[in-house]
């Protein structure tokens, strides 16, 4: 499987050590020096990649998104903070023919940790002497706050029947990989659940799985839809 890093930051370089144990090779790594108005994204540079793997930023995501499937590249998106254009970036996908797979977070464990908070907001959708709060803390250079995940959590919530607010919030500081918590307070007791990354590894290893199940597909598919058909 030949791969493209689109944004070859600390996530890429991470992609490119742990590619050789999903058969994966990087043949191409696109950033700010080579890419930085998109003339990186050339026919010739991509001829040969079977998946593209896109960590970049919010602000060209979506651009990005649009010139991979316009090259007829299937692509893996890890980046957040664009969710806003979501249509723009199915739109662009199914004209192409192309297949994509996004995700707010690539951790299999963030996955099932999201199946816990839904279950929870659905039994406490049903004691209203119980609020909830949702808080997360990731490094200082993270690009976005709130984190798409807690965003994606939240909603998850909020469709599992719990309709009364939900405090967030979230920190930036120092190295740290993220944390997302949720909680359910009363006058009687606390219930939290937490999910605490010890690093970025979860996350590569997570969209490896996803750049070679995606290979060959055509669609517009969510992480979390597919996580159970990962090899």
């Amino acid at each position: 499987m030949n791969l493209a890093i689109v944004g070859y930051g600390k996530m890429g370089r991470l992609i490119e050590q742990l590619a050789p144990e999903y058969g994966g090779s990087v043949k191409l790594r696109l950033d700010v020096d080579n890419n930085s108005k998109f003339e990186g994204m050339t026919a010739e540079n991509f001829r040969g990649i079977d998946a593209a793997i896109e960590f970049s930023t919010p602000a060209t995501a979506v651009e990005n998104i649009e010139r991979l499937a316009n090259l007829k590249v299937n692509t893996v998106v890890g980046t957040t903070g664009w969710g806003d254009h979501i249509e723009r970036a199915r739109a662009a996908v199914n004209a192409a023919g192309t297949g994509l797979v996004w995700g707010a977070n690539f951790s299999v464990g963030v996955y099932i940790f999201s199946q816990l908070v839904a279950e929870a907001a659905h039994l406490m959708a049903l004691q209203p002497e119980y609020g909830a709060w949702a808080w997360e803390i990731h490094h200082a250079t993270k690009k976005d706050a709130t984190s798409g995940t807690l965003l994606a959590l939240v909603e998850r919530m909020k469709q599992a029947g719990y309709e009364r607010p939900i405090s967030t919030g979230s920190n930036r500081a120092g190295a740290h990989p993220g944390t997302h918590e949720i909680g359910f307070d009363s006058a009687a007791d606390t219930i939290t659940i937490r999910h605490t990354a010890r690093s970025r590894e979860g996350f590569a290893r997570g969209a490896l799985r996803a750049a070679r199940w995606v290979a060959g597909k055509k669609g517009f598919f969510e992480f979390r839809d597919i996580v159970n058909e990962l090899e």
